[in-house]
């Protein structure tokens, strides 16, 4: 979908979309969101919807920010202390490495 050809208020309901569609456990549509309509938000010349459309990308951002440092700190987390939880590491690992007691 080409942005240059979509009416600022239809930029808006996409960038609204996209942002509400990041709570229901998809916070990748979180950083499209950010990527796809910064420019829209920060390059372009002022436009009634833009700063409506600047929020919500301010908010997609944090909130990708904030899901990606989660998922790190899980991963490492999990990484660093797997073998000393045992039982309960392998019941929740999607592959259980072996050489490991």
């Amino acid at each position: 979908m080409d942005l240059r050809k979509m009416k600022n208020d239809e930029k808006l309901k996409l960038c609204r979309g996209y942002y509400i569609g990041g709570y229901f456990m998809l916070p990748f549509l979180w950083f499209v969101n950010f990527v796809w309509f910064f420019g829209e938000a920060f390059r372009k010349p002022s436009f009634e919807e833009q700063k409506q459309i600047r929020t919500y990308v301010l908010r997609s951002g944090i909130g990708a920010l904030v899901w990606a440092a989660a998922l790190l700190a899980w991963i490492v987390v999990f990484q660093v202390n797997r073998a000393d939880w045992g039982e309960t590491a392998d019941k929740i690992s999607f592959i259980i490495p072996t050489g490991i007691p």
